[in-house]
Parts: structure tokens; C-alpha cells; sequence
């Protein structure tokens, strides 16, 4: 008897076996979908990673495929190898690891369609000279029929007998300027015939030209250089490329790329965020054409599949362009993988399981595949400037900009001290506002930067004190003025806005705090009164909100890059290494409200958020001005970020990362426990922290509440360990797992959920 192991597409740990009837024993092999049987009536599309004649042990009935979907694999055998060790890594069940790693197409029962279109050809009997003359003259009573045949013979070459080119029945009917029923005349006629022809959703016809790849500076020519070399390290290390804001990096990862693909190999492009796709995208489309794929979430489910399938064929794409998901796309001959931006959050899978971070599974393909790999940032996270300066990375550095441009001029703004003295009442400081209104007047462009989306972040009434929660969440709702509503961030459920306080019917609401919504109100009527006129203003707003269609991100970045727009107001989303010629200001909002996290990596982020929106000043000419306001511009990391001082930042917070042990001096694993009724998850967790602490003593913090201790109903405690870093992964997980099992294996226990999130943000 024939038997397969498969994954599952849920949330469980393990391989599950079914037998094989005979009728489909000539179709397994590794890594085909089937579809099985799970409980008593509910059927998944499973993946079968292993055949064999092994009955399973135990008292239980064998179930049975009920057919293999697939005629080929749809996975690589390194792919498989990478799911396991994200698994083992981020102790995520493989089940998960598979809901994460395959587009939903791929995961349904039904196969793959692939697109296709009519195209139109010429009938066999009219392919000469001579028959074609028959045909032109049994058309000429139909002038109309005759007009559209002439179309199709020009646009197809056989007007001239030439070169033959396939021709669309769209686009005859364009040329010709006909309908579909004279196409189709001609087709009942005889004259043509209709077939249809797979076109493919992602179609580029747009032919490579490395002719295009720009000549480097000197100091992009070093840089360059020295990622080609050794510099003492083994040649496999993985490269720091750490580069000021607009030091042209990007360039000098176009020159890697063409070196890469005239060795015939691969390169994975990974990027933090869709809206820097859209700026790079059309550079490297220029310079490499079809040769480049795209893969990001914007795009329907129909074209990641045929990218994914494109990258199992004969003909794969060179190269990939992609945010995180990219690192589970099957790749051949993978020579090289860009981590761009590579200290970015949103590399970091957050929910659901598994929390993987891209950069993490990106050094362990290159280090199964053999492929070099290149980290580039203008602020390199804390983890890996500290493996560089170890001599785990090699580290080259780029601290020009291109053309020598200056980094921009940084002004601290003393916020506190302003309103104290009544100089400033909304959201812009006098000189800040003045600097807007001279770039705008210049024909300049100018950015704001608030880490805050919505348009006011809390609600309440003045007569008592009223503020409305989301019901589901122990959060105050957002109000979001263009829609009227109120909306909680953490589950998204909305809710209309009060017309009056339900506890005491007062109607005099108002909102306390800014979003970068009630910025953009606040800040047209500023400059209004600054003396900035209506024609003068073009503003757009780049957040969650502005961003949820697929097109958002290309139309408010073109409209900002093209000039029809001259202020952009955003969040972290405008930080992101985007490109703009134009914008000589940049105002960043409110700084302390992102230094002033409960969180031990609040410094860090912000260092890198204000160093990162600052660069995108002054970029292609004069010297830029940052205008950064803050309450407390007494801290020490203000300074290190007006001096542009990484090191001695990175100094100071490795000497208190060091003292109070966190990363990079220990991983760092979250447990979170969840379940609908408080005092049973608060028992479990303090019963689970025990455990731990037999295993792991003073590794171990907690239970606590996180600072969002309900979300969906679900009641929340999250525990912290301190992992060595010489510990095991296997044997710290095996003893984790241990405690966790135990708790759930208790009957008042049995509905808890436990999660993991290892190297958490």
C-alpha cells in the first residue's frame, strides 16, 4: 500500500499520512497538491511532501486521498527545506508556514487558469500571393469587411509577405476601428480564423537594455569595488552596505545585478514597503525589462500565481523585484539577494504565525544556496551593525551623497518653549512655516512627517470626561473625520460617531491629540494665513488610509514626483528611501511622541524614522532643511541625530542594550497566551512562567500585561525570554514546547492560545 505525508494548510505541527488508491499512485510525488479528507465532512487542499509503503502506528483508520490536483510539483526542494527551518526558527507550525508561503490560488482545490485572449490569423488556403489577390477581390462588395481585412494583413505582415506577427482580435478591432461581428464575418467567411492564445496577466514586451546602467561616481565606483572583495572575510559573509540617504546605492545594486545575470543567476530585490516599488520599478524596467518580475500584495491573487509558476518554468524571471513574502517564491539559480532599506520593521512578519522577518530568512537562503547577499541602509539596525563591527558581515561604507550634495541642515525646534511663550498655537513652528511657504513659492515641494494616521486619536467630552473604547479591544477609537466615523486600529471595526456623551447627553464632544488627517486640516489654514494662496497649495496625504487600493501608492508618489502636488503629509510611509528631486523641507512633527514608547527599541526606531524622512531633502540640489519639533530637545539622541552621529548613537545604546541584556546580546522570544476569559488566562500564564522558570530561571520576565491587553475579545499576557546566544534552537524550543504542551494539555486550560514570536520588534 501506498502512503504520503502531507501538510495541511492549518495552524497544526506535524505531517498527517493518508494511503493512495491505486487510480492515483502514478501522479504522487513530492511536493504535489492533493485533496484529502480532514474530520467528518471538511476536505483541504493538502501539499505531499513524502511517498512511501510505511503504515502509520496506532489504533486508527487510514484515510484516503481523494485525488492529487497537480501534474508537476509546485514546490523546489530547497523551498520545502527553507519551510522547515522557518518552523523550527519561529516554532510555527508547518501548516502556517504553508498558509504564509503559497498564494491563495495555489492553495485552493481548483487548479490555476491561466489568461488568455483571441488573437486572430490568417486561414491556410489564402497564404500566397495569388490567393490573397482571390480573397481581396471576393471582398470587395463588403467594404467594411475588406477595410478590416487590409488591417489585419498591414498589422500582421502578410500585406507584404514579411515577417508574421500575431495579432490581437482587441487589438484589429482598434486599428481598424470595427467591431467584434466584422471580425467575426470575416472568421464565417473563411478569410480568418480565431484561436485563443495565453497571454499571461504580468506580460512586459519591453526588451532589456543594460546600455541604460549609468556610469558610477568615484565614490560609487569604490563602494562598488569593495562589495566585490573579500576584505579578509570569508567571500560568502554577508555584506553591510551602509551609505548615507541619497548616496545612490540603488545604482551601484544595478551594477551587481547585470554582473549577476551574465553568470546566469537569479537575484531577489527585497524592499520594505509597495510604495518603493513604484519608484524603482520603472529604473529597473528600464534596464532590464521582462527580464524582472514584481511580487507584493497589491497585486490579485491570479498574477502571483503566474509569477510564481513563470519562476518553476523553463524560463524564469532573472529577477525579483518584492516586499517580504518574495523569500518563499521558488528560485533556481538565486546568485544574489539585495535586502534594501534593511533595517525596516516591516521586513517582520507581525501576525499571523509565523513572525518571520525577510532579512533573517533571506541570510539563511544564501547560506543554503551559496548566494552572496548585500544589506544596504543609510541607518543599519542595532543587530546588524554590531555583527559587522564583529567581523560576521563585512562592512563598506558610502558616506558621500551623489554629487556631493550636503546632507540636509537639521533645526532643532524647541516646541515646549515656543508655546510656553505663545510664538506657536497649531502644528507648525514660525520658521517652519515660513520655510513651506518660500519652498512652495520657489516652485520647491515640501514634506510632513507624523508618525500618526487618523484625525484624532482620542475623543471625549468636556462635561464628563466620556471617551469611547472600542468594545472588542482596550483601546480608544480613532476618529477619522473624511469618513465620520470611529475606528479601532487594532481589529477594525468601525463605528459611527456620536452626535452626544451617552453617559451624559452633553453634545460638546471634541478631540484631544493630531493625526496626520487633522494635520492636513490644520496646516492648509496655517499657511493660508501665512499668506500661502490657494492656487499656490496642492497637498497630498500618504498613510494607511490614503493607500488601501492597489493603484494608491503609484498615483499620490507619481502626482508628488511629477509636480502636481508640492506637500506631502504621511507617516513612517514617506521615510521608505523614496526619491523625490523637488523637495528642498521636510518638517517632522511632534518627535518625542516616538521616542517616548514603553518599548527598549524606541530610541532606535526613531533615530532611524528622523534620520530617514530628513533624507529625503535636498536630494538632487542645494543643501536641504529639516525642521525637526520636539518638547524635549534636551535628549542626547536629538543631538545624534542632528550630527548625523551614528556611531556614537550606536555606542551609547549598545552600552545600555549591554547592561540591561537585549539584542544583540541575547534573542529575545515572546509568549503570548490568549483566551475570552481573564482570570483563566491570567492563571495559565502565571502558571506557565513557573514552568519556564525551572527550565530557564531568571531568563524569564513576566507574566504581564502588553499595552494592548484585549484584542478581539480575546484577553492577552505575554511572557519574555532572554535566550542565550549560545543556546541551541532545537533544545530551546524542545523545552519550551514541554512547558507549553503541559499547560494545554490541562482541561481548564484546553482553549488557550499560545503564540511565539521569536526576534520580535
Amino acid at each position: 500500500m501506498l502512503y504520503v505525508d502531507v501538510i495541511l494548510p492549518l495552524p497544526l505541527d506535524g505531517l498527517f499520512t493518508y494511503s493512495v488508491p491505486q487510480e492515483w499512485e502514478a501522479k504522487v510525488c513530492p511536493y504535489v497538491r492533493a485533496k484529502v479528507p480532514f474530520g467528518i465532512t471538511k476536505t483541504h487542499t493538502a501539499l505531499i511532501v513524502r511517498s512511501h509503503n510505511d503504515p502509520p502506528q496506532g489504533d486508527f483508520e487510514v484515510k484516503s486521498i481523494i485525488s492529487i490536483i497537480d501534474d508537476e510539483p509546485i514546490l523546489l526542494p530547497q523551498q520545502y527545506d527553507m519551510w522547515q527551518w522557518i518552523s523550527k526558527y519561529y516554532m510555527s507550525p508547518m501548516g502556517d508556514v504553508m498558509q504564509a508561503a503559497l498564494p491563495h490560488g495555489i492553495k485552493k482545490e481548483e487548479t490555476y487558469r491561466p489568461k488568455t485572449e483571441v488573437y486572430i490569423r490568417l486561414a491556410d488556403d489564402y497564404k500566397n500571393e495569388q490567393s490573397l489577390h482571390n480573397a481581396m477581390n471576393m471582398l470587395s462588395r463588403s467594404p467594411k469587411q475588406m477595410e478590416v481585412f487590409t488591417a489585419y494583413l498591414d498589422i500582421s505582415g502578410w500585406a507584404e509577405l514579411k515577417e508574421k506577427h500575431s495579432v490581437s482580435r482587441e487589438e484589429l478591432i482598434n486599428v481598424a476601428h470595427c467591431t467584434t461581428a466584422h471580425v467575426k464575418a470575416l472568421v464565417n467567411s473563411g478569410f480568418l480564423q480565431i484561436y485563443d492564445k495565453e497571454i499571461g496577466r504580468l506580460n512586459s514586451n519591453e526588451e532589456p537594455h543594460p546600455e541604460n546602467i549609468k556610469t558610477l561616481s568615484a565614490a560609487q565606483q569604490e563602494a562598488l569595488d569593495k562589495l566585490r572583495k573579500d576584505n579578509g572575510a570569508p567571500s560568502s559573509a554577508p555584506i553591510l552596505f551602509h551609505g548615507v540617504t541619497s548616496s545612490g546605492k540603488t545604482e551601484v545594486y544595478i551594477h551587481l545585478i547585470q554582473e549577476a545575470i551574465d553568470k546566469g543567476l537569479q537575484v531577489l530585490y527585497l524592499l520594505p514597503e509597495i510604495a518603493l516599488t513604484v519608484q524603482i520599478t520603472s529604473r529597473l524596467k528600464s534596464i532590464f525589462g521582462n527580464r524582472m518580475g514584481i511580487y507584493h500584495s497589491k497585486y490579485s491573487d491570479a498574477e502571483r500565481v503566474e509569477v510564481w509558476q513563470r519562476q518553476l518554468s523553463d524560463t524564469p524571471y532573472d529577477i525579483i523585484l518584492g516586499v517580504r513574502s518574495s523569500v518563499f517564491l521558488p528560485f533556481q539559480r538565486l546568485g544574489l539577494i539585495i535586502v534594501d532599506e534593511e533595517h525596516e520593521t516591516s521586513f517582520k512578519q507581525q501576525d499571523p504565525s509565523p513572525r518571520y522577518h525577510a532579512r533573517s530568512v533571506a541570510l539563511m537562503m544564501a547560506k543554503k544556496t551559496g548566494a552572496n547577499v548585500i544589506l544596504g541602509t543609510a541607518t543599519p539596525s542595532a543587530e546588524t551593525y554590531y555583527k559587522a563591527l564583529q567581523g560576521k558581515y563585512r562592512l563598506v561604507e558610502l558616506k558621500t551623497r551623489y554629487k556631493d550634495i550636503k546632507l540636509p541642515h537639521i533645526e532643532v525646534v524647541n516646541t515646549k518653549d515656543l508655546r510656553r511663550r505663545k510664538l506657536m498655537r497649531g502644528m507648525l513652528s514660525p520658521a517652519l512655516k515660513t520655510a513651506v511657504i518660500d519652498a512652495l513659492r520657489k516652485g520647491e515641494q515640501a514634506i510632513i512627517f507624523h508618525n500618526r494616521r487618523g484625525f484624532s486619536p482620542v475623543i471625549e467630552c468636556h462635561q464628563c470626561g466620556w471617551s469611547p473604547k472600542c468594545p472588542n479591544c482596550d483601546v480608544s477609537l480613532t476618529y477619522h473625520k473624511t469618513t465620520g466615523s470611529l475606528t479601532c486600529h487594532y481589529c477594525g471595526h468601525t463605528y459611527p460617531m456620536p452626535r452626544q456623551c451617552p453617559d451624559c447627553d452633553n453634545t460638546a464632544l471634541s478631540d484631544r491629540g493630531v493625526g496626520t488627517e487633522k494635520i492636513e486640516d490644520m496646516i492648509v489654514d496655517e499657511l493660508r494665513e501665512g499668506g500661502c494662496d490657494d492656487g499656490m497649495l496642492h497637498i497630498s496625504r500618504m498613510d494607511l488610509d490614503t493607500t488601501r487600493t492597489r493603484n494608491a501608492y503609484e498615483r499620490i508618489i507619481n502626482d508628488f514626483s511629477n509636480g502636481k502636488k508640492n506637500l506631502l503629509i504621511g507617516t513612517q510611509m514617506v521615510t521608505k528611501g523614496l526619491d523625490f528631486a523637488h523637495v528642498s523641507v521636510v518638517g517632522i512633527i511632534s518627535a518625542e511622541t516616538m521616542l517616548n514608547k514603553a518599548d527598549f527599541r524606541a530610541h532606535e526606531q526613531a533615530f532611524t524614522m528622523i534620520t530617514q524622512v530628513a533624507g529625503r531633502a535636498g536630494r538632487q540640489g542645494q543643501q536641504g532643511q529639516v525642521f525637526l519639533q520636539t518638547a524635549h530637545p534636551e535628549l542626547p539622541v536629538i543631538k545624534q541625530i542632528t550630527n548625523n552621529d551614528y556611531e556614537g548613537f550606536f555606542k551609547a545604546l549598545m552600552t545600555e542594550r549591554q547592561l540591561f541584556r537585549y539584542p544583540p546580546f541575547c534573542r529575545l522570544i515572546y509568549i503570548y497566551l490568549k483566551h475570552r476569559d481573564n482570570n483563566t488566562v491570567n492563571t495559565a500564564a502565571i502558571e506557565l512562567g513557573s514552568r519556564l522558570r525551572q527550565c530557564f530561571a531568571d531568563n524569564v520576565l513576566g507574566p504581564d500585561k502588553p499595552a494592548v491587553a484585549r484584542i478581539k475579545q480575546l484577553f492577552i499576557r505575554k511572557i519574555v525570554l532572554k535566550a542565550e546566544p549560545s543556546w541551541g534552537i532545537t533544545p530551546l524550543r524542545h523545552n519550551i514546547r514541554l512547558c507549553t504542551d503541559a499547560i494545554v494539555s490541562c482541561p481548564q486550560y484546553k482553549n488557550i492560545m499560545i503564540s511565539f514570536d521569536v526576534d520580535p520588534l
